[in-house]
């Protein structure tokens, strides 16, 4: 192959799209980036390495060597399709309450500004004041008319 060294100058005057079609017959796959930092320097190490004979022997061993043992692609090529597996059957949840919470039917109390706050854990939630919520977050906000963390305000977080 001729000498490409006049090909350097000119990826920096080349547009993007100029760039990629250039990436894509150096390298006979389709550039994943649009970034042109990237692709000027993914063209320019190409043909350094075609015009200087790529990699030695012993580098090209070691390469070969490295790749049984790594994975060396994290993604599959865009030519390769994959035939879409069926989706596994949605396991029924067991329970959506919040295993921190108490056993069910348990109260939660705290003392907070010189009143008894008493809370009641329900199957769904929990009940405060004759009102259902559905978090111990929620119950905070609607005693101190403020957001904080449920299970700190009750005294309920694990150390």
């Amino acid at each position: 192959m001729p000498t490409q060294t006049h090909d350097f100058e000119s990826l920096t005057t080349m547009t993007v799209d100029q760039l990629r079609v250039r990436y894509e017959e150096l390298w006979f796959d389709k550039p994943r980036s649009r970034n042109r930092t990237w692709l000027i320097r993914k063209i320019a190490w190409r043909l350094q390495s075609l015009e200087l004979g790529g990699l030695t022997d012993r580098a090209r061993q070691r390469a070969t060597t490295l790749a049984r043992t790594a994975e060396v692609r994290t993604t599959l090529p865009r030519h390769i399709t994959l035939v879409p597996r069926e989706k596994p059957a949605k396991l029924a949840k067991t329970s959506k309450r919040d295993p921190r919470l108490p056993c069910v039917g348990a109260s939660v109390v705290r003392e907070y500004q010189g009143r008894r706050i008493e809370v009641r854990v329900l199957e769904d939630g929990l009940e405060y004041d004759g009102q259902r919520f559905r978090s111990l977050t929620a119950v905070a906000k609607a005693i101190t008319g403020t957001h904080v963390n449920g299970f700190r305000f009750f005294h309920l977080e694990s150390e």
